[in-house]
């Protein structure tokens, strides 16, 4: 019998990466508009450079960036990129298609439902109450709450006991196999890969199922407990 569901929050729940893409943009583009003279294209790599060496939370981005670019971080630029940031990131964060409906549903089947992140805690509660999501999760576990990241065991133990629930008992759902799938199956949690939030053009992803659509996750649910 399932009676919870683990999800992911970035590119599981919210587009991240789209939200991401368009905020560093808009920083870009906020900087030039200041008098920054920049090439767009090279200047997004490099940024996203940054994010993949330093972390996709990297709070210092837009300084390392400056640094690298003019040799200095130049105030009038750093503040003319961050606010474009901010504005875009906020209009960009968005759910994907079916996830409100898919957590009301699986709430009326006596699901309890919780977060397991490997983002810092201010920042993944910011997205979930900018979205509207707190009143949806009886536990949320971020990486400051757990201190280690997937593949890890330990954040699943944790909103196992959280849960009060034996891990034959929850599903995973996320989009990072190497993280998400691993983490869980270490402990012998069942998993959904969510290929819609897919980055990496996974081929296998090693989980128990491969969904397109969230709500994908209600049609799972309802078959185990049919019985």
């Amino acid at each position: 019998m399932i009676k919870a569901v683990i999800f992911d929050l970035d590119n599981t729940l919210l587009d991240f990466m789209k939200m991401k893409e368009y905020a560093v943009k808009a920083a870009i583009a906020g900087m030039i508009e200041a008098g920054l003279d920049i090439d767009p294209d090279k200047s997004y790599e490099t940024i996203i450079g940054i994010y993949e060496e330093e972390g996709w939370e990297n709070q210092q981005v837009f300084n390392d960036f400056l640094n690298k670019t003019i040799g200095e971080v130049n105030n009038k630029y750093l503040a003319a990129g961050i606010v474009a940031y901010r504005r875009a990131r906020e209009a960009n964060l968005l759910l994907y298609p079916n996830v409100n409906h898919t957590l009301v549903e699986l709430i009326k089947r006596g699901m309890k439902l919780a977060v397991v992140s490997d983002a810092p805690s201010r920042e993944a509660w910011m997205r979930i109450y900018y979205l509207n999501l707190h009143h949806h999760f009886d536990v949320v576990l971020t990486f400051d709450d757990t201190n280690v990241r997937k593949p890890s065991p330990i954040p699943f133990e944790m909103a196992l006991s959280q849960l009060n629930i034996e891990a034959e008992e929850a599903l995973m759902v996320g989009d990072w196999p190497e993280r998400d799938v691993v983490g869980a199956k270490k402990l012998g949690i069942r998993t959904i890969f969510a290929r819609y939030g897919d980055a990496f053009g996974t081929v296998d992803s090693g989980a128990d199922w491969d969904i397109n659509d969230v709500y994908e996750i209600v049609g799972i649910v309802n078959e185990l407990n049919s019985g």
